[in-house]
């Protein structure tokens, strides 16, 4: 046991376990489990979605993990995107981009519209910015990342306000193609959510200090058990820790591997005495069993549950998002119109058919009051961790 007494002055609550996330069911197709009454509860008030809206929401998810590959394979090259989109009357669609003009049926529920850039054009000109990075070269102070954006049919550079004309030096430096760019002003930066003050999942220490995050998904590796969760939250070799009370806490395990930045993963292996449930915590209602990790499409409303602030909801707007924290940047994430706190960090992100999504990596303002709707977040896909680490989820029956 280790003395803790800094925690009882911060006046942080006491730890509880998380809940956590599992694996991959190959018996049961990601959209054909009920949703549970937390998750529906939790859509329909950060989404703002009636019950039959939400419900014609889970019939457009099945269709788009049904259909959009067998859709973006007959578009071929002049494939530009696919995502979840609802429409002025609350409803949802499937649409299918294409640079093609000639005009093309779509199934029940999708649309194929017709746009000026291919996914091809749109991924080389974010390949010319990331390149830029990997040579050794800094985005400048107010630019906080960018993706491709299939909405708008653009790659997307997020800017502070008074920072657009040092993006624009930065990016006609890069190469990239001029015609394929749109800024879009982020009134507040990103961050990576560990260090900030705040209730959490689990501890990990340093030597010498104590981090706060949130437990994603419960996972194996060769017969050693544990648990996967953001990069930044501690280094390999750092130890992993639980609360017994308000003073004291009992080492759990340490980090296996952790890799920040470039990527936001680390996976924490866990002693054999301690239970890793293959399910998210709800907080106002049951678990959360997780079934698989099938990736949810652009559009897509998925959920993030983290012990600072329980359980939010948000949609998924871009995904192979470069993001600019301070001094440290991140590839690969996925960008959730989603708010989160300090603490948050690690936590798991689900989608209503109980298939998990990722790990909560950084964002930007909190879930209080107004500001939860201005939040941005980004989590690491979860099966990239997977396959960097060679890990198996815990899957529930």
């Amino acid at each position: 046991m280790r003395k803790f007494a800094s925690w009882a002055r911060r006046g942080l609550l006491a730890i509880s376990p998380l809940a956590l996330f599992a694996a991959m069911a190959a018996s049961a197709a990601p959209g054909d489990r009920a949703m549970l009454p937390a998750v529906r509860e939790a859509m329909q008030r950060d989404l703002g979605l009636t019950s039959e809206q939400l419900t014609q929401y889970v019939q457009a998810e099945r269709l788009a993990l049904r259909e959009e590959k067998a859709l973006a394979k007959a578009q071929g090259e002049r494939f530009a995107g696919s995502w979840l989109e609802r429409k002025g009357n609350g409803q949802y669609q499937l649409v299918v981009a294409t640079t093609s003009i000639t005009p093309q049926r779509a199934p029940a529920g999708a649309e194929i519209r017709s746009v000026r850039h291919s996914l091809d054009r749109l991924e080389a000109s974010k390949g010319e910015i990331d390149t830029l990075l990997a040579h050794g070269a800094k985005s400048p102070e107010g630019v906080y990342g960018w993706f491709v954006d299939v909405r708008n049919n653009s790659v997307t550079v997020n800017v502070a306000p008074g920072a657009e004309a040092a993006a624009i030096g930065f990016i006609a430096a890069t190469g990239a193609d001029a015609d394929t760019i749109r800024f879009q002003r982020m009134e507040s930066a990103p961050m990576p959510l560990a260090t900030l003050q705040g209730g959490s999942e689990y501890l990990s220490n340093d030597g010498s200090n104590y981090y706060y995050c949130s437990v994603g998904f419960a996972v194996t590796r060769n017969g050693a058990k544990g648990f996967a969760t953001a990069g930044h939250c501690g280094n390999a070799g750092d130890r992993a820790f639980v609360a017994v009370n308000r003073r004291t806490v009992s080492q759990i395990g340490a980090f296996a591997a952790s890799n920040f930045p470039g990527s936001d993963r680390a996976w924490v292996q866990v002693d054999n005495n301690h239970t890793l449930l293959p399910v998210v915590d709800g907080y106002s209602g049951s678990d959360i069993p997780v079934y698989g990790s099938t990736e949810a499409p652009i559009g897509a409303s998925v959920c993030r549950s983290g012990r600072t602030t329980g359980l939010h909801c948000g949609v998924i707007e871009a995904k192979n998002v470069t993001v600019q924290y301070p001094d440290a940047s991140v590839n690969g994430l996925t960008q959730v119109k989603v708010c989160a706190e300090g603490g948050d960090s690690g936590g798991a992100f689900i989608t209503g058919a109980g298939q998990g999504q990722g790990v909560l990596s950084g964002g930007n303002y909190s879930c209080k009051g107004k500001q939860a709707k201005l939040a941005t977040s980004y989590f690491q896909p979860l099966n990239a961790l997977l396959q960097g680490y060679g890990l198996t989820l815990s899957t529930s029956p």
